[in-house]
């Protein structure tokens, strides 16, 4: 139930809310309904299809794949990738589809399934073409309504192996916030800190999301440092996180730092006595009219499904999912009441399994430890690419 909406709102995705007066009513009388419960947990609540992207959850882990010396440098670029995952979601309002117990989906060597409906856990595992790399984990997102706006943390493991250089990095994700999902322009800010370790030689990045701030001067900034074992800084990162990251060495860093706390102090000194208002530090991005739901090219494909892949594929991929499908298709009528009847059937079968005492079983990933941190994660438990799809939960 990740809710990884971002900055600002297209008018495409916004005309796709406000021009649906009778669902975006409804949508806001839900939200008024819990708006006295600051810090309710969502994952419960049957959201309105209105507020999704004809995605499921488990399609949108297939993103982290869009992108992709010294150990100091491989460092750099683990953290430009794990960077890289929050900024492809920018500029997109539209949360995910909540997927079902059992739902699985395939990208190239990559293979998502949700192993557990509450509280929602969904797990992948990707493999290099080359057999270089193994990336793995799972997350356990937490969303929070706050009465103006939605907070998502997003907990679990994520593990990046480079075969080739014996390496292993783990890291979890920042927090999300998602602001005015009732009225006004919705905007998102990622904070918290995310500490990336290279368990093989000890270093660590600490990357810090900034939280907005006062007049939004913080918004999307993300500064951090790579540092050894023994904790000396090797350098400073430093960046937004809706467009880039930099490297640069330490002292050129803190001489900057330096300089802007001077001129910080002379704008806030000039505005005490002058007693102008501060205007926030602003960006702009052109969006194209007509962009679906602000995808990137390769989310744009992620339903896209063909005769031969159709006899290939389990029959729990999202790709055969009809709520989505019909999502796809502009039918959000037909959407919403695919949802609710997977939903009810899906409560309906929980229902049948708690009067039978028969456990979830789940089908490509078991429970353990993370073998590097210890964590408890889901762990890829192999033979999916063998295609031998028997006893699959009917889902659908």
């Amino acid at each position: 139930v990740l809710w990884e909406a971002e900055v600002g709102g297209s008018d495409p995705l916004r005309s796709g809310v406000r021009d649906q007066p009778d669902q975006h009513g409804k949508t806001l009388s839900l939200l008024e309904k819990y708006k006295n419960y600051p810090g309710l947990e969502l994952s419960k609540i049957t959201m309105p299809v209105i507020l999704n992207e004809p995605l499921s959850f488990l399609q949108r882990l297939t993103e982290y794949m869009d992108s992709l010396a010294d150990p100091v440098e491989w460092m750099q670029c683990v953290a430009a990738f794990a960077v890289s995952a929050v900024a492809s979601q920018w500029e997109r309002t539209g949360k995910p589809f909540n997927p079902l117990l059992g739902e699985t989906y395939e990208s190239v060597r990559l293979i998502s399934e949700e192993v557990s409906h509450h509280q929602p856990i969904s797990a992948f595992h990707a493999e290099g073409l080359n057999n270089d790399f193994i990336f793995h984990g799972s997350i356990y997102p937490k969303l929070k309504f706050w009465g103006k706006s939605v907070e998502a943390e997003p907990k679990g493991t994520i593990t990046l192996e480079l075969l080739e250089h014996n390496e292993a990095y783990t890291w979890t994700n920042p927090t999300c916030c998602v602001h005015n999902i009732i009225v006004n322009k919705l905007w998102v800010e990622q904070y918290g800190n995310v500490e990336i370790i290279n368990h093989k030689t000890g270093d660590k990045c600490v990357l810090n999301f900034k939280p907005c701030g006062l007049f939004g001067k913080e918004l999307h900034k993300v500064e951090g440092y790579i540092q050894d074992k023994s904790k000396k800084k090797l350098c400073a990162l430093y960046g937004k996180w809706t467009e880039c990251l930099y490297s640069v060495n330490l002292a050129t860093f803190d001489a900057y730092k330096k300089k802007i706390r001077k001129i910080q102090k002379r704008r806030r000194t000039h505005l005490e006595e002058s007693g102008e208002m501060p205007m926030p530090d602003s960006e702009s991005v052109f969006i194209i009219p007509g962009s679906m739901y602000n995808f990137t090219s390769s989310a744009m494909v992620l339903n896209e499904v063909d005769k031969d892949m159709e006899s290939v594929i389990p029959k729990t991929d999202c790709r055969l999912r009809p709520d989505i499908r019909a999502m796809e298709n502009g039918e959000r009528d037909q959407a919403s009441e695919e949802k609710k009847q997977l939903e009810e059937k899906q409560r309906a079968a929980r229902t049948n399994r708690s009067k039978s005492e028969e456990d979830w079983k789940t089908r490509w990933f078991h429970q353990g430890p993370n073998p590097y941190n210890g964590a408890q994660d889901w762990i890829y438990s192999g033979s999916y690419w063998d295609r031998n799809y028997f006893n699959l939960p009917d889902i659908y």
